[in-house]
């Protein structure tokens, strides 16, 4: 059971994995001049895209989200309206964070939602895809002890590697070295991104290494 959970995560990451690198290639094969620090707000939204889709077309297919307990269409639309109300308000929540951290409030306000719609891709989507809109199995899984399944350990540790990633992106901002990815926001959605990579090998990684330590059990 151990070995069929830790290879159907595996393979997840990997089809995950691959649409970040599809998005940084396809674009700049068919847009001219396409770059991810030239043209960072693109390749941004390009991650952005192709991490939801795919995200949310493979956790489907897998059967890893919850499945409605009405099959009603007005239950479902009620479902679908509430994930899109809880993706929105993600990225209003870590926009206003930015803002807070001393992000430019007027001349890159543009730059900051859409870094907030990245993060809110690679951490808030996780959420909705593994547990659907319900925020109190959200506040459950980063509890204390909260996990109770693989893919709750797995959450935490995605989650806690993108927000590592992007607060360590920060750092070089402030430096005088003049370099192209110190503009905002670029570090800091590259730091969220290689974060987002690194837990998607993390996790499996280390559940497998853990696995006769963990006593909760499989979905």
């Amino acid at each position: 059971m151990w070995g069929h959970e830790i290879r159907a995560m595996a393979s997840t990451h990997a089809i995950i994995a691959a649409s970040v690198f599809m998005a940084t290639v396809l674009p700049a094969a068919l847009v001219r001049g396409f770059s991810v620090y030239g043209t960072h707000m693109l390749w941004l939204y390009s991650v952005s895209g192709a991490v939801t889709a795919v995200s949310v077309a493979v956790f489907w297919l897998l059967g890893i989200t919850p499945p409605t307990k009405k099959h009603t269409v007005g239950y479902k639309l009620s479902r679908l309206f509430r994930s899109c109300l809880y993706f929105f308000l993600s990225c209003l929540f870590f926009d206003t964070v930015f803002f807070l951290y001393g992000a430019p409030m007027i001349e890159s306000a543009l730059e900051t939602f859409s870094l907030a719609v990245l993060l809110t891709s690679l951490t808030t989507l996780r959420c909705l895809c593994v547990h659907g809109p319900n925020v109190q199995a959200w506040i459950r899984v980063f509890s204390r002890h909260g996990a109770m399944s693989v893919w709750d350990t797995c959450l935490q540790i995605t989650v806690a590697c993108t927000l590592v990633g992007a607060w360590v992106g920060a750092f070089p901002i402030p430096l005088d070295w003049d370099r192209p990815w110190q503009v905002w926001p670029v570090s800091c959605s590259l730091g969220a991104t290689i974060g987002f990579l690194t837990g998607l090998v993390a996790a499996p990684a280390w559940i497998h290494y853990h696995r006769k330590h963990l006593t909760y059990k499989c979905k």
